[in-house]
């Protein structure tokens, strides 16, 4: 039997303000294929990376969930793998407060999302058997520069009472 968890904040399904996916093109030809993760000129400004890496997720995994208080992220997911994506608004400011979004992201629908400041966010590799890749381009340093700075990160994964809990044991 399956432990109530008390929620904090009741999120609804809707979208929310400023997030972007966009459906990644596959380029193919006899020599394999070419995948444009992302271009300047599709940025504002503010999104425009400052540094890069890439994760690889094992099977059944989730990571996060967690949000940034002045970080954009920008994440691809084009495989190996397929992804479920979760995402909650948190920003009291906006009028998409309280709204969620899960998606589907991964080699078999590759695209690309940006993330705002405020937008809880996690992950979950549903692939059977499969290590998943996601890369990032972050509009901040982790860390700031040389890694002399706070994290820009508040996690949400420990807390043991919050809504987080289904897309932890999912």
């Amino acid at each position: 039997m399956r432990k109530k968890v008390k929620f904090i904040m009741e999120f609804k399904k809707g979208n929310i303000d400023g997030i972007a996916i966009t459906k990644l093109i596959k380029y193919l030809d006899e020599r394999g294929f070419l995948i444009e993760t992302f271009r300047n000129d599709a940025l504002s400004e503010t999104q425009h990376p400052q540094m890069s890496y890439i994760s690889y997720t094992e099977s059944g995994i989730g990571r996060g969930p967690h949000e940034h208080e002045a970080q954009t992220d920008i994440f691809v997911f084009l495989g190996p793998g397929n992804f479920k994506i979760y995402l909650w608004d948190n920003r009291k400011e906006k009028a998409s407060y309280g709204n969620r979004m899960i998606f589907f992201g991964g080699v078999d629908s590759p695209i690309m999302v940006i993330i705002p400041p405020g937008i809880i966010h996690g992950y979950k590799n549903i692939s059977k058997n499969e290590r998943g890749m996601v890369l990032n381009y972050p509009n901040k340093l982790y860390a700031g520069f040389n890694k002399k700075e706070k994290t820009d990160e508040i996690r949400h994964e420990d807390k043991k009472d919050y809504f987080y809990q289904e897309f932890i044991t999912l």
